[in-house]
């Protein structure tokens, strides 16, 4: 049994939600204003951003849908950063 349904409604909801913050955010994550962190690119200010979401699940000892929401939306903004934006090539 396949989960194909299931896998695209999640894919697709999360990404109206990746685009829905994005939008109120002014393309933070991936455009930063550089205040205090003036030297960090792109890829490293996400990584850093993910690296504090799970610290602060590790802390709390309790796992949200919101944290979940969180992680993947983030790992969606450093595949676009680094140029990965088609991942046919992976299927075997």
């Amino acid at each position: 049994m396949t989960r194909e349904k299931e896998i695209t409604s999640i894919f697709t909801s999360l990404a109206a939600l990746v685009v829905e913050k994005n939008r109120r955010y002014g393309d933070s994550a991936l455009d930063p204003v550089k205040v205090f962190a003036r030297s960090i690119g792109q890829s490293d200010a996400i990584r850093i951003r993910l690296d504090d979401k799970l610290a602060r699940i590790k802390n709390s000892g309790e796992l949200r849908k919101n944290d979940i929401a969180d992680i993947m939306g983030y790992l969606c903004l450093l595949c676009i950063s680094e140029g990965w934006e088609d991942f046919s090539d992976l299927i075997d």
